[in-house]
Protein backbone atom coordinates (compact mmCIF):
# COMPACT_ATOMS: atom_id res chain seq x y z
CA UNK A 1 0.00 0.00 0.00
CA UNK A 2 2.89 2.38 0.67
CA UNK A 3 4.33 1.65 -2.76
CA UNK A 4 0.93 2.28 -4.34
CA UNK A 5 0.84 5.64 -2.57
CA UNK A 6 4.29 6.54 -3.90
CA UNK A 7 3.27 5.71 -7.46
CA UNK A 8 0.06 7.73 -7.13
CA UNK A 9 2.01 10.72 -5.85
CA UNK A 10 4.46 10.53 -8.78
CA UNK A 11 1.69 10.23 -11.39
CA UNK A 12 -0.32 13.04 -9.84
CA UNK A 13 2.78 15.27 -9.86
CA UNK A 14 3.05 14.74 -13.62
CA UNK A 15 -0.65 15.42 -14.13
CA UNK A 16 -0.91 18.54 -11.98
CA UNK A 17 2.25 20.15 -13.32
CA UNK A 18 1.98 19.24 -17.02
CA UNK A 19 -1.54 18.18 -18.02
CA UNK A 20 -4.21 19.62 -15.72
CA UNK A 21 -4.63 22.93 -17.60
CA UNK A 22 -5.03 21.34 -21.04
CA UNK A 23 -8.43 21.04 -22.70
CA UNK A 24 -7.77 17.50 -23.98
CA UNK A 25 -10.21 16.02 -21.49
CA UNK A 26 -10.26 12.51 -22.93
CA UNK A 27 -6.47 12.26 -22.69
CA UNK A 28 -6.44 13.58 -19.12
CA UNK A 29 -9.19 11.19 -18.09
CA UNK A 30 -7.31 8.25 -19.58
CA UNK A 31 -4.09 9.35 -17.89
CA UNK A 32 -5.70 9.50 -14.44
CA UNK A 33 -7.42 6.14 -14.85
CA UNK A 34 -4.24 4.50 -16.11
CA UNK A 35 -2.33 6.10 -13.24
CA UNK A 36 -4.70 4.52 -10.72
CA UNK A 37 -4.52 1.11 -12.40
CA UNK A 38 -0.73 1.26 -12.85
CA UNK A 39 -0.16 2.29 -9.25
CA UNK A 40 -2.05 -0.80 -8.12
CA UNK A 41 -0.26 -3.09 -10.57
CA UNK A 42 3.39 -1.97 -10.61
CA UNK A 43 4.16 -2.89 -6.96
CA UNK A 44 3.16 -6.47 -7.78
CA UNK A 45 5.82 -6.80 -10.51
CA UNK A 46 8.91 -8.73 -9.42
CA UNK A 47 12.04 -9.15 -11.53
CA UNK A 48 14.55 -11.77 -10.35
CA UNK A 49 18.01 -10.25 -10.19
CA UNK A 50 21.31 -11.65 -9.00
CA UNK A 51 23.74 -9.80 -6.81
CA UNK A 52 27.11 -11.58 -6.64
CA UNK A 53 28.34 -12.06 -3.11
CA UNK A 54 31.53 -10.24 -2.27
CA UNK A 55 33.42 -13.49 -1.67
CA UNK A 56 35.69 -15.68 -3.74
CA UNK A 57 34.15 -18.82 -5.15
CA UNK A 58 35.50 -22.08 -3.78
CA UNK A 59 34.43 -25.44 -5.10
CA UNK A 60 30.93 -26.79 -5.47
CA UNK A 61 28.21 -24.33 -4.39
CA UNK A 62 25.21 -26.17 -2.96
CA UNK A 63 21.63 -24.90 -3.11
CA UNK A 64 20.45 -22.67 -0.31
CA UNK A 65 19.08 -24.33 2.84
CA UNK A 66 16.29 -22.46 4.65
CA UNK A 67 15.93 -22.79 8.41
CA UNK A 68 12.68 -21.18 9.58
CA UNK A 69 11.54 -20.71 13.16
CA UNK A 70 8.72 -18.91 14.92
CA UNK A 71 9.55 -15.68 16.70
CA UNK A 72 7.19 -16.67 19.52
CA UNK A 73 8.14 -20.29 19.66
CA UNK A 74 9.33 -20.14 23.28
CA UNK A 75 7.64 -19.31 26.52
CA UNK A 76 9.82 -16.28 27.20
CA UNK A 77 8.26 -14.39 24.29
CA UNK A 78 4.65 -14.84 25.44
CA UNK A 79 4.79 -11.83 27.73
CA UNK A 80 5.94 -9.66 24.86
CA UNK A 81 2.69 -10.32 23.02
CA UNK A 82 0.77 -8.06 25.39
CA UNK A 83 2.66 -5.02 24.07
CA UNK A 84 2.15 -4.69 20.31
CA UNK A 85 5.04 -3.58 18.18
CA UNK A 86 5.00 -0.49 15.94
CA UNK A 87 4.21 -2.54 12.85
CA UNK A 88 1.26 -4.20 14.55
CA UNK A 89 -0.08 -0.79 15.54
CA UNK A 90 0.22 0.40 11.93
CA UNK A 91 -1.56 -2.71 10.68
CA UNK A 92 -4.35 -2.21 13.20
CA UNK A 93 -4.85 1.44 12.27
CA UNK A 94 -4.88 0.59 8.57
CA UNK A 95 -7.43 -2.20 8.99
CA UNK A 96 -9.70 0.04 11.05
CA UNK A 97 -9.51 2.79 8.41
CA UNK A 98 -10.15 0.24 5.67
CA UNK A 99 -13.22 -1.07 7.46
CA UNK A 100 -14.62 2.44 7.99
CA UNK A 101 -14.00 3.38 4.35
CA UNK A 102 -15.64 0.20 3.09
CA UNK A 103 -18.64 0.75 5.36
CA UNK A 104 -19.09 4.31 4.10
CA UNK A 105 -18.79 3.17 0.49
CA UNK A 106 -21.40 0.47 1.00
CA UNK A 107 -23.77 2.86 2.76
CA UNK A 108 -23.56 5.37 -0.11
CA UNK A 109 -24.11 2.64 -2.68
CA UNK A 110 -26.99 1.14 -0.73
CA UNK A 111 -28.70 4.54 -0.43
CA UNK A 112 -28.39 4.99 -4.18
CA UNK A 113 -29.89 1.58 -4.91
CA UNK A 114 -32.70 2.28 -2.45
CA UNK A 115 -33.48 5.59 -4.16
CA UNK A 116 -33.60 3.88 -7.56
CA UNK A 117 -35.85 1.09 -6.31
CA UNK A 118 -38.22 3.50 -4.61
CA UNK A 119 -38.46 6.32 -7.17
CA UNK A 120 -37.90 4.83 -10.61
CA UNK A 121 -40.68 4.85 -13.19
CA UNK A 122 -41.14 2.06 -15.68
CA UNK A 123 -39.96 3.06 -19.15
CA UNK A 124 -38.10 6.14 -17.91
CA UNK A 125 -34.49 6.71 -16.89
CA UNK A 126 -35.31 9.94 -15.07
CA UNK A 127 -35.96 9.81 -11.34
CA UNK A 128 -37.50 12.78 -9.50
CA UNK A 129 -36.49 13.33 -5.90
CA UNK A 130 -36.73 15.98 -3.22
CA UNK A 131 -35.07 16.65 0.08
CA UNK A 132 -31.43 16.70 -1.10
CA UNK A 133 -29.45 19.90 -1.57
CA UNK A 134 -28.46 19.19 -5.16
CA UNK A 135 -29.91 20.02 -8.52
CA UNK A 136 -29.24 16.66 -10.08
CA UNK A 137 -26.79 13.86 -10.77
CA UNK A 138 -26.49 10.63 -12.72
CA UNK A 139 -25.59 7.10 -11.65
CA UNK A 140 -26.11 3.49 -12.73
CA UNK A 141 -27.77 4.58 -15.98
CA UNK A 142 -30.31 6.87 -14.28
CA UNK A 143 -30.62 10.65 -14.14
CA UNK A 144 -31.77 12.11 -10.82
CA UNK A 145 -33.50 15.53 -10.94
CA UNK A 146 -34.65 17.62 -8.00
CA UNK A 147 -38.37 18.45 -8.07
CA UNK A 148 -37.69 22.08 -7.06
CA UNK A 149 -36.13 22.87 -10.45
CA UNK A 150 -38.07 24.75 -13.14
CA UNK A 151 -38.70 22.93 -16.41
CA UNK A 152 -36.00 24.98 -18.17
CA UNK A 153 -33.42 24.22 -15.50
CA UNK A 154 -34.39 20.56 -15.39
CA UNK A 155 -34.06 20.26 -19.17
CA UNK A 156 -30.55 21.75 -19.18
CA UNK A 157 -29.42 19.54 -16.31
CA UNK A 158 -30.89 16.41 -17.92
CA UNK A 159 -28.96 17.18 -21.10
CA UNK A 160 -25.79 17.63 -19.05
CA UNK A 161 -26.28 14.36 -17.16
CA UNK A 162 -27.01 12.47 -20.37
CA UNK A 163 -23.47 13.35 -21.42
CA UNK A 164 -22.19 11.79 -18.19
CA UNK A 165 -24.10 8.60 -18.93
CA UNK A 166 -22.89 8.48 -22.52
CA UNK A 167 -19.27 8.80 -21.36
CA UNK A 168 -19.75 6.08 -18.67
CA UNK A 169 -18.37 8.41 -16.02
CA UNK A 170 -20.02 6.49 -13.22
CA UNK A 171 -17.71 3.51 -13.84
CA UNK A 172 -14.75 5.83 -13.22
CA UNK A 173 -16.32 6.96 -9.97
CA UNK A 174 -16.84 3.40 -8.78
CA UNK A 175 -13.21 2.56 -9.59
CA UNK A 176 -11.71 5.54 -7.80
CA UNK A 177 -13.99 5.01 -4.80
CA UNK A 178 -12.58 1.50 -4.49
CA UNK A 179 -9.05 2.89 -4.67
CA UNK A 180 -9.99 5.48 -2.04
CA UNK A 181 -11.21 2.68 0.18
CA UNK A 182 -7.89 0.85 0.21
CA UNK A 183 -5.81 4.06 0.09
CA UNK A 184 -7.85 5.98 2.64
CA UNK A 185 -4.69 7.25 4.35
CA UNK A 186 -3.24 8.75 1.17
CA UNK A 187 -4.12 12.44 0.57
CA UNK A 188 -3.10 12.15 -3.09
CA UNK A 189 -5.96 9.79 -3.88
CA UNK A 190 -8.45 12.47 -2.78
CA UNK A 191 -6.76 14.98 -5.10
CA UNK A 192 -7.00 12.46 -7.94
CA UNK A 193 -10.67 11.93 -7.13
CA UNK A 194 -11.31 15.68 -7.22
CA UNK A 195 -9.55 16.15 -10.55
CA UNK A 196 -11.16 13.11 -12.18
CA UNK A 197 -14.62 14.42 -11.24
CA UNK A 198 -13.61 17.82 -12.61
CA UNK A 199 -12.65 16.20 -15.94
CA UNK A 200 -16.06 14.53 -16.03
CA UNK A 201 -17.73 17.93 -15.64
CA UNK A 202 -15.46 19.49 -18.27
CA UNK A 203 -16.38 16.76 -20.75
CA UNK A 204 -20.10 17.08 -20.07
CA UNK A 205 -19.95 20.90 -20.32
CA UNK A 206 -18.05 20.67 -23.60
CA UNK A 207 -20.61 18.29 -25.10
CA UNK A 208 -23.48 20.55 -24.05
CA UNK A 209 -21.90 23.66 -25.56
CA UNK A 210 -20.93 21.73 -28.71
CA UNK A 211 -24.60 20.70 -29.14
CA UNK A 212 -25.67 24.38 -29.41
CA UNK A 213 -26.40 25.48 -25.84
CA UNK A 214 -25.36 29.16 -25.49
CA UNK A 215 -22.35 29.61 -23.25
CA UNK A 216 -23.86 32.60 -21.41
CA UNK A 217 -27.11 30.82 -20.48
CA UNK A 218 -25.21 27.69 -19.53
CA UNK A 219 -22.94 29.68 -17.22
CA UNK A 220 -25.96 31.40 -15.69
CA UNK A 221 -27.42 27.98 -14.88
CA UNK A 222 -24.18 27.04 -13.12
CA UNK A 223 -24.23 30.24 -11.06
CA UNK A 224 -27.82 29.65 -10.03
CA UNK A 225 -26.78 26.34 -8.46
CA UNK A 226 -23.49 27.53 -6.95
CA UNK A 227 -24.57 27.12 -3.33
CA UNK A 228 -25.80 23.55 -3.74
CA UNK A 229 -23.90 20.46 -2.61
CA UNK A 230 -23.65 16.84 -3.69
CA UNK A 231 -26.21 14.24 -2.64
CA UNK A 232 -23.96 11.19 -2.73
CA UNK A 233 -20.21 10.77 -2.88
CA UNK A 234 -20.67 8.15 -5.58
CA UNK A 235 -22.52 10.46 -7.97
CA UNK A 236 -21.64 13.05 -10.58
CA UNK A 237 -22.99 16.23 -9.08
CA UNK A 238 -24.14 18.89 -11.48
CA UNK A 239 -23.53 21.76 -9.09
CA UNK A 240 -20.27 21.40 -7.20
CA UNK A 241 -19.35 24.85 -5.84
CA UNK A 242 -15.60 24.16 -5.86
CA UNK A 243 -15.73 23.38 -9.58
CA UNK A 244 -17.83 26.27 -10.83
CA UNK A 245 -14.96 28.68 -11.41
CA UNK A 246 -12.77 26.07 -13.14
CA UNK A 247 -15.64 24.91 -15.32
CA UNK A 248 -16.46 28.42 -16.48
CA UNK A 249 -12.80 29.08 -17.29
CA UNK A 250 -12.42 25.85 -19.25
CA UNK A 251 -15.55 26.62 -21.31
CA UNK A 252 -13.89 29.63 -22.88
CA UNK A 253 -10.30 28.42 -22.96
CA UNK A 254 -8.48 28.00 -26.24
CA UNK A 255 -8.22 24.31 -27.25
CA UNK A 256 -4.89 22.67 -26.50
CA UNK A 257 -2.77 21.74 -29.52
CA UNK A 258 -2.10 18.12 -30.37
CA UNK A 259 1.63 18.52 -29.86
CA UNK A 260 0.96 18.97 -26.15
CA UNK A 261 0.36 15.23 -25.98
CA UNK A 262 4.13 14.82 -26.09
CA UNK A 263 4.12 15.77 -22.43
CA UNK A 264 2.79 12.29 -21.70
CA UNK A 265 6.29 10.95 -22.38
CA UNK A 266 7.36 12.48 -19.08
CA UNK A 267 5.47 9.71 -17.32
CA UNK A 268 7.94 7.10 -18.63
CA UNK A 269 11.10 8.31 -16.78
CA UNK A 270 9.02 9.16 -13.71
CA UNK A 271 7.70 5.60 -13.61
CA UNK A 272 11.18 4.18 -14.11
CA UNK A 273 12.64 6.30 -11.32
CA UNK A 274 9.91 5.30 -8.88
CA UNK A 275 10.19 1.65 -9.90
CA UNK A 276 13.93 1.58 -9.23
CA UNK A 277 13.66 3.67 -6.06
CA UNK A 278 11.20 1.40 -4.27
CA UNK A 279 12.18 -2.00 -5.67
CA UNK A 280 13.30 -4.68 -3.24
CA UNK A 281 16.68 -6.32 -3.76
CA UNK A 282 17.23 -9.97 -2.90
CA UNK A 283 20.82 -11.03 -2.41
CA UNK A 284 21.61 -14.31 -4.15
CA UNK A 285 24.87 -16.13 -4.77
CA UNK A 286 25.92 -16.22 -8.40
CA UNK A 287 26.87 -19.46 -10.07
CA UNK A 288 30.55 -19.99 -10.80
CA UNK A 289 29.89 -20.04 -14.54
CA UNK A 290 28.39 -16.53 -14.47
CA UNK A 291 30.81 -15.15 -11.94
CA UNK A 292 33.93 -16.21 -13.81
CA UNK A 293 32.52 -16.07 -17.33
CA UNK A 294 33.78 -19.57 -18.15
CA UNK A 295 32.58 -23.10 -18.05
CA UNK A 296 34.24 -24.65 -14.99
CA UNK A 297 34.23 -28.11 -16.51
CA UNK A 298 36.35 -26.93 -19.45
CA UNK A 299 38.39 -23.93 -18.39
CA UNK A 300 38.90 -24.94 -14.77
CA UNK A 301 39.68 -28.53 -15.62
CA UNK A 302 42.80 -27.43 -17.46
CA UNK A 303 43.95 -25.08 -14.72
CA UNK A 304 42.69 -26.29 -11.37
CA UNK A 305 42.59 -30.05 -11.65
CA UNK A 306 46.09 -30.37 -10.24
CA UNK A 307 48.21 -28.70 -7.64
CA UNK A 308 48.41 -24.95 -8.34
CA UNK A 309 52.18 -25.23 -8.07
CA UNK A 310 53.11 -27.45 -11.00
CA UNK A 311 55.26 -30.47 -10.26
CA UNK A 312 57.69 -32.17 -12.60
CA UNK A 313 56.47 -35.23 -14.43
CA UNK A 314 57.42 -38.61 -13.01
CA UNK A 315 57.74 -40.27 -16.42
CA UNK A 316 61.20 -41.71 -17.25
CA UNK A 317 62.88 -41.37 -20.66
CA UNK A 318 61.70 -44.21 -22.82
CA UNK A 319 64.12 -46.48 -24.57
CA UNK A 320 64.36 -45.87 -28.31
CA UNK A 321 62.69 -48.46 -30.53
CA UNK A 322 65.92 -48.81 -32.53
CA UNK A 323 67.86 -50.07 -29.52
CA UNK A 324 69.98 -53.01 -30.40
CA UNK A 325 69.49 -56.37 -28.86
CA UNK A 326 71.83 -59.17 -29.89
CA UNK A 327 70.09 -62.31 -31.03
CA UNK A 328 71.54 -65.80 -30.94
CA UNK A 329 70.14 -66.47 -34.43
CA UNK A 330 71.96 -63.45 -35.89
CA UNK A 331 75.14 -63.71 -33.92
CA UNK A 332 78.38 -63.91 -35.83
CA UNK A 333 81.75 -65.17 -34.73
CA UNK A 334 83.67 -62.66 -32.78
CA UNK A 335 80.65 -60.39 -32.16
CA UNK A 336 79.61 -59.16 -28.75
CA UNK A 337 76.18 -60.06 -27.46
CA UNK A 338 74.25 -57.12 -25.91
CA UNK A 339 71.35 -57.54 -23.43
CA UNK A 340 69.39 -54.27 -22.85
CA UNK A 341 68.23 -54.01 -19.24
CA UNK A 342 64.53 -53.08 -18.60
CA UNK A 343 63.86 -49.39 -17.65
CA UNK A 344 64.02 -48.70 -13.94
CA UNK A 345 60.66 -48.19 -12.16
CA UNK A 346 59.60 -44.57 -11.55
CA UNK A 347 60.58 -43.20 -8.18
CA UNK A 348 57.87 -43.21 -5.49
CA UNK A 349 56.02 -39.89 -4.94
CA UNK A 350 57.33 -37.69 -2.16
CA UNK A 351 55.58 -37.79 1.17
CA UNK A 352 52.28 -35.91 1.07
CA UNK A 353 51.79 -36.35 -2.69
CA UNK A 354 49.73 -38.67 -4.90
CA UNK A 355 50.13 -39.65 -8.55
CA UNK A 356 47.54 -38.61 -11.13
CA UNK A 357 47.35 -41.84 -13.16
CA UNK A 358 45.87 -40.07 -16.17
CA UNK A 359 48.44 -37.33 -16.60
CA UNK A 360 51.19 -39.04 -14.57
CA UNK A 361 51.60 -35.90 -12.45
CA UNK A 362 52.11 -35.22 -8.78
CA UNK A 363 49.14 -34.12 -6.69
CA UNK A 364 49.46 -32.47 -3.29
CA UNK A 365 46.91 -34.35 -1.19
CA UNK A 366 46.71 -31.48 1.32
CA UNK A 367 45.45 -28.90 -1.21
CA UNK A 368 41.69 -29.32 -1.98
CA UNK A 369 40.53 -29.11 -5.57
CA UNK A 370 37.91 -26.71 -6.89
CA UNK A 371 36.72 -28.97 -9.73
CA UNK A 372 37.64 -32.59 -10.30
CA UNK A 373 36.73 -35.22 -12.83
CA UNK A 374 34.52 -37.09 -10.37
CA UNK A 375 32.97 -34.92 -7.66
CA UNK A 376 32.33 -36.34 -4.17
CA UNK A 377 28.99 -38.05 -3.77
CA UNK A 378 26.76 -37.86 -0.70
CA UNK A 379 24.76 -40.98 0.07
CA UNK A 380 21.34 -40.35 -1.45
CA UNK A 381 22.46 -37.49 -3.68
CA UNK A 382 22.55 -33.67 -3.34
CA UNK A 383 18.92 -33.39 -2.21
CA UNK A 384 19.58 -35.80 0.64
CA UNK A 385 22.59 -33.70 1.65
CA UNK A 386 20.47 -30.55 1.82
CA UNK A 387 17.75 -32.43 3.68
CA UNK A 388 20.27 -33.63 6.25
CA UNK A 389 21.47 -30.08 6.89
CA UNK A 390 17.91 -28.74 7.16
CA UNK A 391 16.74 -31.47 9.54
CA UNK A 392 19.74 -31.25 11.83
CA UNK A 393 20.04 -27.47 12.15
CA UNK A 394 18.53 -25.88 15.24
CA UNK A 395 17.65 -22.20 15.36
CA UNK A 396 19.55 -20.84 18.39
CA UNK A 397 17.26 -19.55 21.12
CA UNK A 398 19.49 -16.53 21.63
CA UNK A 399 19.03 -15.57 17.99
CA UNK A 400 15.26 -15.95 18.32
CA UNK A 401 15.06 -13.74 21.38
CA UNK A 402 17.23 -11.07 19.72
CA UNK A 403 15.37 -11.30 16.41
CA UNK A 404 18.57 -12.21 14.56
CA UNK A 405 18.24 -13.71 11.09
CA UNK A 406 20.27 -13.85 7.91
CA UNK A 407 22.31 -16.06 5.60
CA UNK A 408 25.46 -17.87 6.69
CA UNK A 409 27.77 -19.27 4.00
CA UNK A 410 29.97 -22.15 5.11
CA UNK A 411 33.02 -23.47 3.27
CA UNK A 412 34.22 -26.98 3.99
CA UNK A 413 36.43 -29.62 2.44
CA UNK A 414 35.47 -33.18 1.58
CA UNK A 415 38.73 -35.02 2.17
CA UNK A 416 40.25 -37.81 0.12
CA UNK A 417 38.87 -40.23 2.69
CA UNK A 418 35.32 -38.80 2.48
CA UNK A 419 35.35 -36.89 5.74
CA UNK A 420 34.65 -33.20 6.34
CA UNK A 421 37.42 -30.81 7.39
CA UNK A 422 38.62 -27.20 7.15
CA UNK A 423 35.18 -25.80 8.04
CA UNK A 424 35.05 -22.01 8.01
CA UNK A 425 32.58 -19.13 7.68
CA UNK A 426 32.84 -17.15 4.46
CA UNK A 427 29.86 -14.89 5.22
CA UNK A 428 28.56 -14.69 8.74
CA UNK A 429 25.57 -13.14 10.49
CA UNK A 430 26.13 -13.49 14.21
CA UNK A 431 28.28 -15.74 16.44
CA UNK A 432 25.37 -17.98 17.45
CA UNK A 433 24.07 -18.52 13.90
CA UNK A 434 27.60 -18.96 12.55
CA UNK A 435 28.41 -21.55 15.24
CA UNK A 436 25.23 -23.51 14.57
CA UNK A 437 25.94 -23.61 10.83
CA UNK A 438 29.50 -24.83 11.44
CA UNK A 439 28.26 -27.41 13.93
CA UNK A 440 25.76 -29.03 11.58
CA UNK A 441 28.30 -29.17 8.73
CA UNK A 442 30.82 -30.82 11.04
CA UNK A 443 28.32 -33.65 11.67
CA UNK A 444 27.92 -34.57 7.98
CA UNK A 445 28.32 -38.31 7.32
CA UNK A 446 31.13 -39.48 5.10
CA UNK A 447 31.00 -38.81 1.36
CA UNK A 448 32.20 -41.01 -1.45
CA UNK A 449 35.46 -39.16 -2.16
CA UNK A 450 35.99 -37.22 -5.33
CA UNK A 451 38.60 -38.45 -7.80
CA UNK A 452 41.07 -36.84 -10.16
CA UNK A 453 42.94 -39.07 -12.55
CA UNK A 454 41.58 -42.10 -10.72
CA UNK A 455 42.99 -40.91 -7.39
CA UNK A 456 40.82 -39.85 -4.44
CA UNK A 457 41.41 -36.16 -3.68
CA UNK A 458 40.04 -33.43 -1.43
CA UNK A 459 37.43 -31.04 -2.86
CA UNK A 460 36.03 -27.69 -1.68
CA UNK A 461 32.30 -27.28 -0.96
CA UNK A 462 30.19 -24.26 -0.05
CA UNK A 463 26.66 -24.19 1.37
CA UNK A 464 24.46 -21.18 2.21
CA UNK A 465 22.19 -21.66 5.24
CA UNK A 466 19.46 -19.01 5.54
CA UNK A 467 17.99 -18.48 9.01
CA UNK A 468 14.58 -16.77 8.91
CA UNK A 469 11.98 -15.94 11.56
CA UNK A 470 8.23 -15.95 11.01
Amino acid sequence: MVKVAVYLAAFYLVYSSMLSKDTTYGRNRAFLLLSLASALFFPLIAFQTIKPLDIQFFGKFLSEVFITASRNGNSDSVSALSMPGPLQVIYTIYIIGLAVSMFKFLIDFTNLLYLIAKKKNRGSRIIRFHGFNTAGFSALGYIFINTRLSPEEAGAIIKHEQNHLRQNHFLDIIFIEIVKTIQWFNPVVYLLNRDLRAIHEFQADHDCISSGVPVVSYQSLLLSQVFKSKAFNLTNSFSNPSLIKRRMIMMTKKPTSAIANMKLLLAVPVTAIVFLAISAYKEMPVSPEKQNGVNPMTEFSSVLTSDPFSKPSLSSPKQSASSLKASKNKSVPGSVKYEVAPPPPPPPPPAGYLIDKTNNELIDEDIPFVVVEQMPQFTGGPNELLRYIAQNTQYPESAKSNNVQGKVIIRFCVTAKGGVSQISVLKGVSPDLDSEAMRVVSTLPEFIPGKQGGVAVAVWYMVPIAFTLQ
